[in-house]
């Protein structure tokens, strides 16, 4: 099998030859570690660890960020030799720590949109009709999507991410009950313009995979209600991936970190075919999950946590998911987030010989 083969057949249900090798890749302070313990600097982290290969879409979709555009100009507003205060990209003013800010969260100062007037102004960095400049140059575009033995994901900001981008968690819980009518016409925006996109992206080239970020989700559960998300998200969510299918794009995949057991139904209604993480810190069970929604693909579920214990901890951790997941399928083994920078190079290498010792089970 290629690796897009591998990539579509191993979350859909289909036969594959071995597990497909995928992960999230390290944070760069674990990057600098493993400089020093091995890891060539001048070779890639997917080339190194021998991971199937796959194509990612690098326009202006958004993914952990907003679709804007133009995109904000980065504009520092305070620095001290501990942090910095700066407006980001999406035009969020925050408070930064200098020293392993890829590790901490910042802190958020204000964020763009507090009502309906700073909405119409932003609005209109998310028109619609600007998706062709948002595509950007086409032949890079099908550059990037020319091996058809590679899978091809299309990376999108959520219903719950891009608002919550723009209003921030204790804004968007207000404006659901103060005022509704503002989260209707974001999501609104929010569907309209991902509709054009998907269009515009797949008249000129193959996506095997619409990857939706979200991050909606803390350690006991969502930061939005069922209830909400189900009146308000829910349904945008049917139209675009109802385009999506429409577009040939046979995977949907759901990016949420936490405790995310009450969306999954949801999620499932909607059209979404996978979810990842899955963070074994906040209750996710891949084993049990796997058995409640059996058609459920999964990305993720091994507790990145335990790759700080040693061998005989790594080899539960992967034989505790792994057997099971061999059987059932629809399943892609990696770890439950980003790679911390307390994991030794060594103490990862053995992680990947664990989880590999069940290829073609």
């Amino acid at each position: 099998m290629n690796s897009r083969e591998r990539f579509i057949d191993s979350l859909m249900g289909g036969k594959i030859d071995r597990l497909f090798r995928y992960e999230h890749g390290a944070w760069p302070t674990t990057r600098a570690r493993w400089l020093t313990e091995g890891w060539p600097a001048q070779i890639e982290f997917n080339t190194f660890f021998a991971m199937d290969p796959m194509a990612r879409i690098g326009i202006n979709s958004g993914y952990t960020d907003s679709p804007f555009y133009p995109k904000f100009t980065e504009t520092a507003l305070e620095e001290t030799a501990e942090y910095k205060v700066y407006i980001d990209c999406d035009g969020v003013t925050k408070k930064e720590l200098k020293h392993q800010s890829d590790t901490s969260m910042p802190q958020f100062i204000r964020f763009p949109v507090a009502n309906w007037a700073d909405w119409r102004m932003i609005s209109a960095r998310l028109n619609p009709a600007d998706t062709p400049a948002r595509v950007g140059d086409l032949g890079a575009l099908k550059a990037t999507c020319a091996d058809l033995t590679v899978p091809v994901m299309l990376p999108i900001c959520g219903a719950f991410g891009h608002p919550r981008n723009l209003l921030g968690d204790e804004g968007l819980a207000y404006v659901l009950y103060d005022e509704p009518g503002l989260m209707e016409e974001i999501l609104d925006n929010w569907r309209d313009l991902y509709v054009a996109l998907i269009r515009e992206v797949t008249r000129s080239v193959r996506v095997d995979a619409l990857l939706i970020w979200e991050d909606m989700c803390y350690k006991t559960g969502p930061l939005i209600s069922p209830h909400h998300f189900n009146e308000f998200m829910i349904p945008r969510y049917r139209e675009v991936i109802a385009e999506a299918r429409a577009s040939g794009i046979p995977v949907i995949i759901v990016d949420t970190d936490g405790q995310c057991l009450d969306l999954i139904p949801l999620f499932r209604d909607a059209g979404v075919d996978v979810l990842l993480p899955f963070e074994v810190q906040a209750g996710m069970d891949v084993v049990k999950i796997g058995k409640q929604f059996p058609q459920l693909g999964i990305m993720g579920g091994l507790d990145k946590r335990v790759l700080t214990l040693g061998h005989d901890a790594i080899r539960r951790e992967v034989d505790r998911v792994l057997p099971f997941f061999c059987e059932r399928g629809r399943f892609i083994p990696t770890l439950d987030h980003t790679v911390p920078p307390n994991v030794s190079l060594s103490a990862f290498q053995d992680y990947l010989d664990c989880v590999r010792s069940y290829e073609g089970k």
